[in-house]
């Protein structure tokens, strides 16, 4: 059982940050999650809730023993010390306003610290970006977090598995982050993998 710190903000796409505390609590892994004030404005938009204490809209309630909930301005949470250690930080779904926070060191709220507290430490921390179309800023600051050690992984669906779904599509993206977890799953199926 490992510690995991999720991070979902503003962007559209709140229901790839639910799917993964789904999968990780599954797995009784402990997962710490911050919604951004924005997070939760999204979510209520596109899943009818307003925030991850909603656990039973959201198809959590069996899971909620693994599942911590941090307001964004707690700067009590353990995992805003590098002393403290986590197997990884994921930022899903990740805004570029966000994205430009963690490429320029900003610190400002909870978010902002876990990942750069992921990056001076040298821990995993994956940014799953959703905007399009994407400007030259967007792109530098991609660059930036990438050199700085973070993973890029755009939340874009592929299709070769053939998606019959939304629910399908999410889940892609949501396998590929557990991939670059290093957690076995079958949200999707491999390409050409029989």
């Amino acid at each position: 059982m490992s510690d995991y710190v999720i991070g979902i903000t503003g962007a559209s796409g709140s229901i790839y940050g639910v799917r993964l505390i789904q999968e990780l609590g599954m797995r009784e892994h402990n997962v710490h999650v911050v919604v951004t004030h924005a997070g939760k404005k999204v979510m209520s938009e596109e899943l009818g809730v307003g925030g991850i204490e909603q656990m039973d809209s959201l198809g959590l309630s069996e899971i909620s023993n693994y599942i911590r909930i941090w307001e964004n301005d707690d700067f009590e949470a353990p995992f805003m010390s590098g002393s403290n250690v986590q197997k990884a930080v994921v930022i899903i779904p990740c805004s570029v306003g966000k994205l430009a926070a963690v490429a320029n060191g900003i610190s400002g709220n909870l978010l902002e610290r876990m990942a750069d507290v992921a990056l001076k430490e040298g821990r995993q921390l994956i940014l799953v970006v959703r905007e399009t179309p994407l400007s030259l800023i967007h792109l530098e600051n991609m660059v930036k977090v990438a050199r700085a050690g973070a993973q890029i992984l755009p939340a874009m669906p592929a299709f070769y598995h053939h998606p019959k779904t939304v629910d399908d599509m999410v889940n892609f993206v949501v396998g590929k982050v557990l991939n670059l977890l290093g957690i076995e799953h079958e949200l999707f199926k491999e390409w050409r993998k029989e």
